[in-house]
């Protein structure tokens, strides 16, 4: 049974918006109350969090699919509707979020790091908040937007000071499980350990962890054996570890040939050159073992590489190594430069940036891309006619209309706003009223101009009243 996993694909659905909500207040004795409507709630959103318990991608694998809830309708009596839960994604430090094409979105390093991976769709207003002197009474609301989704891609890599590397039953998970309380499988077979072991080290006043990563063959970096798999978690380390079995059974091979093997891989991996090396002559508690180790220890050490010669099983050499360890850590950590603290950058928005493109397609069909237009067509109810007079009011406010024309498109012409999969497309007219004719002029409702009697006697009376005066003018008693 799987109990470690270090990349998984996940698919990620933010909360939709709610509906805002379009209402008249109703009391008695007050029949023109006014519009009472109230806005939807905000959904929810995705967030990948760092937490230091949690060490696999395992949970991901089983429920790939989550989702955060939605926001909550408005209601009447200016009662906005709850905003959606966000859902906290907890995952281990030092996972590298990409896109489905490997591109990099987020690098998630250090305990609480977050990353939204997927926003909560804003909630539509009520009648009350798009209420206005010219349109007192609006007979329609925004719809709340949906929440963003999409596939990402969660990459393991480790977090460690120390990287161990080698042939499969080179003696890598016994010399982690002696330097420190890690606890790995241990056998006498290739590929024993079959995911990577931390364990922590401390050498003096210096505390670093370090890695025990599957064995290594020919053609790892390719996918051969379990390398290409797991090369990923000696990425972040501060110093690779050469562990060379001076006392293999296999007749084919030597240290001196099992490092240059190890090297060209991690040389194909790419991204490991500049990381210092240190060799470990491992099992030494052999008598054959010993001779060769003082036999090729020479030779490696005039490559420039530091040799420690130890055994994992008498316990021999571990302290030196240990404490050389603990130096290049120490050394690599000051090397680091200082975290500053995080600037604000603001950028404003240029003076002549319009917020939105318009381009004319091989067809002869006119597409407007913009935040703003392609937003306030997913808020709009195309089953009413006033909320589609408002979506051409505010286009034309935006300047939409003027684009159109200086990129020559006529009456008639078709016109889409937002993206190939999820356009609305419509036959342009310049006056831009796209059904809005049925309300007359634009930003008046018809509704306020019902009967309404006692203003109709007041202006009946200041009627008899003028009436009356310009007759008293042009009375002439003479």
């Amino acid at each position: 049974m799987t109990t470690f996993v270090d990349r998984v694909e996940l698919h990620v659905a933010a909360g939709n918006g709610g509906h805002g909500c379009a209402s008249v207040h109703r009391e008695k004795f007050k029949p023109l109350g006014g519009p009472d409507g109230g806005n939807g709630g905000r959904g929810g959103d995705v967030i990948l969090v760092v937490d230091q318990s949690v060490t696999t991608l395992l949970d991901y694998h089983h429920s790939p699919h989550r989702k955060a809830t939605n926001g909550k309708p408005g209601e009447g009596g200016n009662r906005s509707g709850k905003d959606g839960q966000d859902l906290i994604l907890p995952v281990p430090d030092g996972t590298v979020v990409l896109d489905k094409k490997g591109d990099v979105l987020a690098d998630l390093v250090g305990h609480g790091t977050s990353y939204v991976a997927a926003e909560g769709g804003r909630g539509g207003l009520g009648n009350a908040a798009l209420a206005s002197a010219r349109r007192k009474a609006p007979g329609f609301a925004l719809l709340g937007e949906p929440g963003r989704s999409g596939d990402i891609v969660l990459e393991l890599k480790t977090v460690a000071d120390v990287a161990l590397v080698g042939y499969p039953s080179a003696g890598k998970s016994s010399l982690i499980s002696v330097m420190s309380a890690a606890k790995p499988k241990i056998a006498d077979y290739p590929f024993t350990t079959l995911v990577p072991n931390l364990g922590v080290v401390t050498a003096g006043s210096t505390v670093y962890t370090i890695a025990d990563v599957p064995g290594l063959i020919p053609g790892a970096s390719q996918g051969r054996g379990l390398g290409l798999e797991f090369l990923r978690h000696v990425e972040r380390c501060s110093v690779l570890v050469h562990v060379l079995d001076t006392a293999t059974l296999e007749s084919d091979r030597d240290p001196v040939t099992d490092l240059d093997v190890i090297e060209e891989e991690l040389r194909q991996y790419g991204g490991l050159d500049d990381r210092p090396r240190i060799v470990v002559l491992n099992k030494i508690d052999i008598p054959d073992g010993k001779d060769l180790a003082d036999m090729i220890r020479p030779d490696l050490e005039a490559r420039g590489y530091r040799v420690f010669e130890v055994s994992a099983v008498a316990h021999m050499g571990l302290k030196e190594l240990s404490f050389a360890l603990a130096e290049i850590v120490s050394q690599a950590r000051a090397a680091k430069p200082k975290e500053e603290a995080t600037r604000i950058v603001i950028r404003p928005k240029a003076v002549d940036d319009a917020g939105f493109t318009v381009t004319q397609e091989e067809d002869g069909l006119f597409r407007v891309r913009g935040e703003k237009p392609e937003r306030w067509v997913r808020q709009t109810d195309f089953n009413n006619d006033e909320a589609v007079g408002y979506l051409a009011d505010r286009l034309n406010r935006l300047g939409v209309e003027d684009q159109l024309m200086k990129a020559g498109a006529r009456a008639g012409d078709g016109v889409a706003i937002g993206p190939e999969e999820d356009a609305v497309v419509f036959d342009w007219e310049p006056t831009m009223m796209a059904g809005a004719e049925m309300l007359g002029r634009r930003g008046e409702d018809h509704r306020m101009e019902a009967p309404r009697p006692a203003a109709q006697r007041r202006r009946d009376r200041q009627a008899e009243r003028d009436e009356a005066e310009r007759e008293f003018d042009g009375f002439d008693p003479f």
